[in-house]
């Protein structure tokens, strides 16, 4: 009889699996595509401003019109998942993204281009919700940092492989831009394939009372001895105003303003590098891209160790610090400084890399699992929402305003960032996400969140 006893493990417990690591693929596989998606668009406009006489406020519109996308399907497609289930849009999401993709290679005017856009940004709006919140849910807590955190390793390799290939195909002739926006279709379908028959999160089964077939999941999955014994059932308004109660406003808040002055500068420069890259100063090539490119990838690498490592609250804050003096000097530095504009450049690239591991880590920890993907969503929402805003204007403003003063404004959003990551921003390493709505997690958290 000692023999068919066995232990009992807990699903936030047990060791990493090739479970785990297929989940990741598959959830990858939308930030990959999005980082293919907003990397390309840089390249397309430059054939795309002559064609079709583009306007400043055109290419800021195209140029930002899968982020637009990616707001809307983040805060609806996101909400939704908590009703239906996360597995529905999981699945079906890269249908959209797909169709749009495709679409894109037919577009005859900038209106046309510009709404195939924001569809491939509302699929891929709704995965990046319900994407981290899966893989979350299906994580266990010691990898789950590692896990969530290479989501920016995924992204920046998506956005590398689009500067290499608008380089290889800028001389296709005038059709180029077609065949480059049309091709993030290629991963799109390779995704929506592989994704056929991914299971339903047990977490969510078990908030709606479906405990039967919860369990079947975690069987199926990890096997006999793991259990969901506890994981609590808590009743929770999915409306949209639950984030904003006495409980919720503070995660909520820093999730969304953190996010959104995080990557505001980031999509603002690196949609229009090629561009950028000259404006400052800088030789524009495929060296320089390559260098920069080299550097995002190092950093997203460099993030995954500093997340398992160091405090999330100290990273976020130190590198919010960082970006901003980066921005700042390069800002009031004037004319014949190259090495030192591509140096502080370099760091930026290197250490905005890196720290954006944390957008896929905070959001999905510091919400419980009957509201996760509305928070997810929500916060992905608002930051997709203010890149578009910034993305946009980032044309106009260079007009208007000149590079360093467009410069100056970037880092003055960055230390915004610092100021409400200092107020606000929780220590979430090693939290349970069963305990993420319990008090005694919230204490622990610190700082009211």
């Amino acid at each position: 009889m000692a023999a068919d006893k066995t232990v009992q493990v807990s699903m936030d417990d047990i060791p990493l699996n090739a479970f785990h690591i297929k989940m990741a693929g598959l959830t990858f596989g939308a930030h990959l595509t999005d980082g293919y998606v907003l990397g390309m668009i840089g390249f397309a406009l430059v054939q795309l401003t002559p064609q079709m006489q583009l306007t400043p406020f055109w290419q800021g519109l195209i140029g930002s019109s899968a982020l637009f996308g990616l707001f809307i399907g983040s805060l609806f497609l996101g909400w939704l998942s908590d009703h239906i289930g996360r597995q529905k849009i999981f699945n079906y999401s890269f249908i959209i993204i797909t169709l749009a993709s495709v679409g894109q290679f037919f577009a005859q005017t900038p209106e046309q281009l510009f709404w195939l856009r924001v569809l491939v940004g509302i699929g891929l709006g709704g995965d990046y919700s319900v994407g981290h919140t899966m893989l979350a849910e299906f994580s266990p807590r010691k990898h789950r940092g590692i896990l969530l955190g290479s989501f920016s390793v995924i992204w920046t390799l998506g956005y590398v492989s689009a500067t290499l290939t608008g380089h290889l195909m800028a001389d296709f002739g005038p059709d180029a831009w077609r065949w480059l926006l049309a091709s993030s279709a290629i991963p799109a379908v390779l995704i929506m394939l592989l994704r056929i028959g991914t299971p339903e999160s047990p977490r969510w089964l078990m908030q709606k009372g479906q405990f039967a077939a919860a369990h079947r999941v975690v069987l199926r999955c990890f096997g006999p001895n793991v259990t969901l014994n506890d994981e609590i059932a808590v009743a929770t308004s999915h409306h949209l105003k639950t984030l904003f109660s006495a409980r919720y406003w503070r995660r909520t808040a820093f999730n969304s303003l953190f996010f959104v002055c995080l990557v505001v500068p980031y999509f603002a420069i690196y949609t229009f590098l090629p561009a950028i890259i000259a404006l400052i100063g800088l030789t524009p090539g495929l060296s320089t891209d390559l260098l920069l490119n080299t550097l995002l990838v190092a950093g997203s690498l460099a993030g995954i160790g500093l997340t398992v490592t160091c405090s999330r609250r100290g990273f976020l804050i130190g590198s919010f610090l960082l970006l901003t003096f980066c921005l700042a000097v390069m800002s009031v530095l004037p004319e014949g400084y190259a090495g030192l504009t591509l140096f502080l450049f370099a760091l930026f690239t290197l250490a905005i890399s890196a720290v954006s591991n944390l957008v896929g880590v905070f959001p999905a920890e510091s919400f419980p699992t009957d509201i996760r993907s509305l928070g997810v969503g929500f916060a992905t929402s608002m930051s997709r929402f203010g890149s578009a805003i910034g993305t946009g204007l980032l044309p106009v403003s260079v007009l208007t305003l000149g590079i360093q003063n467009t410069t100056l404004l970037l880092a003055g959003i960055l230390l915004l960032g610092a100021v409400i990551s200092i107020l606000w921003a929780p220590e979430t390493k090693g939290m349970t996400l069963v305990g993420a709505s319990s008090p005694l997690t919230v204490a622990k958290q610190g700082n009211g969140l």
